[in-house]
């Protein structure tokens, strides 16, 4: 077992993972970061990071050729023992240093079963775990097989892009076969399959060696889907513990976290609970803390700061220590976000008790309240969504995608 101080190297193309880097840092660790430089502005916790390196761009735009040769000529003085991408954005870009750099962790393959749409479906289906149906965009026949023996509406979905983003949704196989020509050379890097109405659930875990210490499930009020092409309030909420709907999810969750390979940190997946048969059905996952927020909705609701304990998991790994999972409380949370029209919403009408966070980024208007009454959780997201429709929500269009991956 080794108490010595230990390098890591933390990718992230979007700013977020403060509480990771600061725990990491408090945990006797050098700590590099690597953002782009549209980011150089933002309130990173410079004081528990060693350094900062900027790449141009943003996202797609990452030269990984010149992220190698940076990273691979800090090697010359720094001996780093881990590289952690903080983001959806980040997986490959980390699995690719790791391979080329031969630094242990999550290697190319693995990488693409939490950052490929279609490697999930196919990753998915031979390990038995229940899938939308689901086609390649390869092969004309192949489609058309799919389009005559699965019933329609269906979803054209990126096979890299993070969340509900640039999601189509079809309805026929003319309107499918034209949206696939619309394609054009970007085809493949598409995926069709069913669409499925149903309640969308997420369960957000922390895993070591393989094993899953804590996992909480919670439910979408409103989808992401549904949020993304329509607008709306976003909304979701721990559910109840122990109930049927919770071990449901934990179960299919369990198989996700061992047939993808995830061996340890954190991970946040989505399930759907359809309408038509009540069976429970994998949508996607990923290996890091979930957005929007609900890193603090899980905070609330049990005392785990998935961040904080994710970088304790890669400390613990790095120096061969056995990891501790602190106490586990057991309440209520939810959160309410949406859109606002006002860079900085007054919210201060919002003064229930049970507030324990308002969201901090500029045109948003959201709040975190938490109870040990989930009715009175489910109650202020209710009341608190109707308010933040009527005095601050506004919808902003939705971008196309243009730079897959």
């Amino acid at each position: 077992m080794e108490n010595t101080a230990k390098t890591f190297v933390c990718i992230s193309n979007y700013f977020k993972g403060s509480d990771f880097l600061i725990n990491l840092k408090k945990l006797n660790n050098k700590v590099f970061l690597i953002t782009s430089e549209k980011l150089n502005n933002k309130p990173w916790p410079f004081e528990y990071i060693d350094e900062v390196f900027y790449m141009p761009g943003q996202d797609v735009d990452w030269n990984l050729e010149h992220l190698l040769l940076g990273i691979s000529n800090l090697m010359k003085h720094e001996k780093i023992d881990a590289v952690v991408a903080l983001d959806d954005f980040d997986v490959e870009k980390a699995t690719y240093i790791r391979e080329n750099l031969r630094i242990d962790g999550m290697g190319q393959t693995t990488g693409r079963y939490f950052r490929d749409k279609l490697a999930m479906r196919m990753r998915a289906k031979s390990c038995g775990i229940s899938n939308p149906k689901f086609s390649a965009l390869f092969n004309d026949n192949e489609i058309n097989n799919f389009a005559d023996s699965v019933a329609a509406p269906w979803v054209l979905k990126p096979r890299s892009e993070a969340s509900a983003s640039g999601i189509i949704k079809v309805h026929n196989k003319e309107e499918l076969w034209n949206n696939i020509n619309e394609l054009g050379n970007n085809r493949f890097k598409y995926l069709v399959e069913q669409f499925r109405p149903g309640a969308v659930y997420h369960c957000d875990s922390l895993i070591v060696n393989g094993k899953i210490l804590f996992s909480i499930t919670s439910k979408y009020l409103a989808t992401p889907m549904e949020i993304s092409q329509g607008g709306g309030i976003f909304r979701s909420a721990v559910i109840e513990y122990g109930s049927e709907d919770d071990m449901a999810i934990k179960a299919c969750n369990e198989q996700v976290i061992k047939g993808f390979g995830l061996k340890h940190g954190a991970a946040h997946s989505e399930y759907i609970k359809c309408n038509d048969d009540g069976k429970v059905y994998f949508l996607e996952t990923s290996s890091r803390v979930g957005g929007a927020h609900l890193a603090e909705m899980v905070a609330a609701a049990s005392d785990i700061n998935l961040w904080a304990e994710w970088a304790a998991i890669e400390d613990a790994l790095a120096k061969g220590h056995t990891y501790k999972l602190p106490k586990v409380k057991k309440e209520y949370a939810g959160i309410v976000l949406t859109l606002s029209k006002y860079e900085h919403p007054d919210l201060s009408a919002f003064n229930d008790p049970e507030v324990c966070f308002r969201v901090p980024l500029e045109y948003h208007a959201g709040l975190i309240v938490k109870s040990k009454d989930r009715d009175r959780v489910m109650h202020l997201l209710d009341d608190y969504a109707t308010r933040l429709t009527t005095d601050f929500a506004t919808v902003a269009k939705q971008q196309e995608v243009k730079n897959l991956h």
